[in-house]
Order: C-alpha cells, then structure tokens, then sequence
C-alpha cells in the first residue's frame, strides 16, 4: 500500500497531524518535494513539535522516514531540526532517516537571491519565506544546481560553488549587496555535507526494494495543491509540484504503484502572503476572520506571519480533487468554527457578473472573482475532541454532508482538536479501511 497524502488549499490543512495519525499504519513516510518553508506542526502530549524539512513519521520510533529527490535541502536547516527533536527525546540516526543523493542543495546564495527577487518585484513580489527555495529550484531547472552526490566530492562542491556565484554575484550586486565570497561559502557548507553523508542513500531504489517486501509507504507532500508551480495561482505558487502527480517523480515511485490519494481541507480556508483569494474574509468580515484566526492559531509555523482567513472554497476544492484524484479527505479544524451562528460555503464564481464552477487559470481572474456563497446555520456548541460521527452537533453533521456533496469525494476523516485522539474515522469510508490496514 502506497498513499499520497495532499494539501487540497493553499497548505496549512493539517498534513502533519493526519501523517502523524496514519504513520503507525505504515513502515515508512517519505516527503516528494519543497524544502524548510514547509511546516507542520504535530501535538504529541504536552509535546508540539514543528517539522519543516522531517517527515512527520519521524516522531515515532519504529519509523523510516526518507527526504525525496523531488526536495531541495539546506543543510544547515536539516541539522537544526534534527537537533531541536533530539532535545525533544525523538532520535534520527542514519538507520531511521534516508536522504537523496539526488535532491539539491540550497546554498547562502539561493537565500540571498531569493531577497533580491522579492525587491525586484516591488508590489507584485510572490511573498515567499526567503529561505533560497525558489532560488535552489531555478538552479536545478537551469542544469546548474549541486545536489547532494555532487556535494559529496570536495573537489566538485569548490568548483560548482565558484561556478554559480559568478552568475549569483552579478545580481546581488546590482540590488546594492555586497558579494560573496566561494572561499566562506565552501568552509560553512562543507563540514555539514560531511555530517549528512551517513544519511545519504538511492533513495528510490531503497523504496523500491521496500515495495518488493510489501512494506507500506506514506508520501507526505510540502505546501498545497493551489500552490503547485503548474496548477496553482500562479505566479503566486511555491516552485514545486506537492499534487499527486508530483509525488511519483520526486520519490522516484513508478505511478501505477500508488494504491491512494488523501486530500486534507480544512473547514474553511487560509493563505500566507501574496496572490489571489477568492473567499478571504474582508471589511465587514474581518471580525469573524480574527476569531478564526485565533481559535485556530492560524499563524504560520515557520515565518508565524498571521495567515488570511477565508471561507471554504468549494470551487477551489473541487479543481484539487480533480487533479489529485482523491479517494476521501481529511477535514480539519471542525471545532474552529463552533462559535459562529453562520457559516458560507462558496459554491460558484462570478466574473462580470457570469457564472462559471470552474477554477480560474489567470491570477488577474481570480482577483475579479465575486464569490457565489450558501449560507449554513452554525452549530454553536462545542466539538472538541469528539471521536464519534454520532456525536457531532446535528448541524455540523450537516455541514460535513454538505462540503462532502460539494467536492463530491468521501469525507472520511474529521479532526476535532490538534491531539492524535482528537479524530473521527467515518464508517464505511476508504480511510477506515487504510486506517484498518
């Protein structure tokens, strides 16, 4: 068995929890792509742990975790979190963390360009978390980049160090920098390259000898769906691809080997930074946003900017399940919203006063977008930490009924609170039966 777990909105749904949940079910959890910009936040006891470059299976102790192809690593980053789970009691040996000789590295450069992009942008800059992703994906598509094999040789390292700081120099410079130096660049990263080299393996020729022992494979994606680089709003997009298709090429897993997709929605919906956001609570609503954003933390894990809230995009949801394939969704968050007397669904668009159910490709479009919205009465009644369908507030059933019809998949997990017991599993669902397996 071999699922693909997916954020279905613009990332924050809650993929560490439900990979957190689903680990003890599987031998290994493997991540496809992104890098340390992505953060999920996992509640283990009076124990929260941030994971921004570790699986989320890295947490329990029987569990192989492994960093794809498809990933840009720093390592300086990676040690960072590996030492900070240390202190927390979680071990990470080589035995029980896999890393890609093939994903590449991001270098000081990658962070400093990534500054430098952001100006040059001005008003219309992407909002990034100018940790040198973007950057160390534009080196790998440009054939330049140093990935973690090539890391491995000094000789090599020094040489595509001084190579790519050439080209790197010319536009820090220009944006008033000072340039770098490849001798400094080299001493700070060469010491960690040889840290990490117990970790390092092929990696998809070990998830491959894994499938032919029948071990189970959860492939844990960065970011979202309406984030991906070739479907997402862009050019408001991280530089991946987290969606499906994506995980098969950045774990090196053959696609028809994959056996199911989780898509994770939350109750509604959030974005961090810049790019378009058809059902954001705005004006009059900027009350109701504030209450979500506090009652569900919505600050984000790694940059803890305060996330814009919106309503749940049916439209926006619907065009993910279709990309991804999803056999069932995790809902999360369901106890955020029960204090509130009302709750909108967005069901359709309007442009120019034109109805359209489709997802538009244009990011200018989605700015012009009017929202077309069904209003639900809320429950008003306390949901945290119920684990039975049956127990759930009549009108929160309801609202479960109606995303469900609306995206038309499966709901088959509900999350009523951050802790691992805080969850209802739906009967007869596909992801009682994952959960049974």
């Amino acid at each position: 068995m071999i699922i693909v777990i997916i954020g279905a909105q613009w990332g924050d749904e809650g993929k560490g929890k439900v990979v957190d949940l689903l680990a003890d079910r599987f031998d290994i959890v493997s991540r496809y792509q992104g890098g340390h910009n992505a953060g999920h936040s996992v509640y283990v006891g009076d124990k929260a742990f941030v994971l921004r470059l570790l699986p989320s299976g890295i947490i329990h102790p029987d569990k192989t975790c492994v960093l794809g192809n498809g990933m840009v690593i720093d390592p300086k980053a990676f040690f960072e979190e590996v030492d900070q789970i240390k202190e927390k009691g979680v071990e990470v040996t080589p035995e029980r963390l896999k890393v890609s000789s093939r994903a590449h590295l991001i270098m000081s450069y990658h962070r400093a360009l990534d500054h430098t992009s952001e100006e040059r942008l001005g008003n219309e800059k992407i909002g990034t978390t100018l940790r040198g992703i973007g950057p160390a994906y534009e080196d790998k598509a440009g054939r330049r980049g140093i990935r973690v094999a090539d890391a491995l040789s000094p000789e090599l390292l020094k040489l595509r160090i001084e190579r790519n700081l050439e080209e790197a120099n010319r536009i820090i410079v220009l944006f008033g920098q000072q340039p770098l130096r490849a001798d400094d660049i080299y001493n700070e990263i060469a010491p960690l390259v040889e840290r990490l080299r117990p970790f390092v393996c092929e990696t998809s020729h070990f998830l491959a000898s894994a499938r032919k022992m029948n071990k189970k494979i959860l492939l844990e994606g960065a970011q979202a769906t309406l984030l991906d680089v070739d479907h997402g709003t862009y050019p408001y997009v991280t530089s991946s691809n987290p969606t499906a298709g994506g995980a098969s090429v950045g774990a090196g897993i053959p696609p028809h080997h994959i056996t199911g997709v989780l898509g994770i929605v939350r109750t509604y919906a959030t974005r961090v930074g810049e790019g378009p956001f058809p059902t954001e609570m705005l004006d009059a609503e900027e009350t109701i946003a504030h209450l979500i954003r506090e009652r569900g933390n919505e600050y984000g894990s790694v940059t803890k900017r305060p996330r814009r809230c919106g309503w749940f995009d049916a439209v926006a949801t619907r065009y993910a399940a279709e990309l991804n394939g999803f056999d069932s969704i995790a809902l999360t968050k369901v106890d955020v919203l029960d204090e509130l007397e009302e709750i909108k669904v967005c069901v359709g668009y309007e442009i120019d006063g034109v109805r359209i159910d489709t997802f538009p490709a244009v990011s200018h479009d989605l700015r012009q977008i009017k929202p077309v919205y069904e209003t639900l009465e809320g429950w008003q009644s306390s949901t945290l930490g119920v684990t039975d369908f049956d127990d759930l507030p009549e009108k929160a059933r309801s609202y479960v009924k109606f995303l469900s019809e609306s995206i038309g998949v499966e709901i088959g997990l509900i999350s009523t609170g951050p802790e691992r017991d805080q969850t209802v599993i739906l009967k007869d669902s596909v992801m009682e039966g994952w959960f049974a397996g």
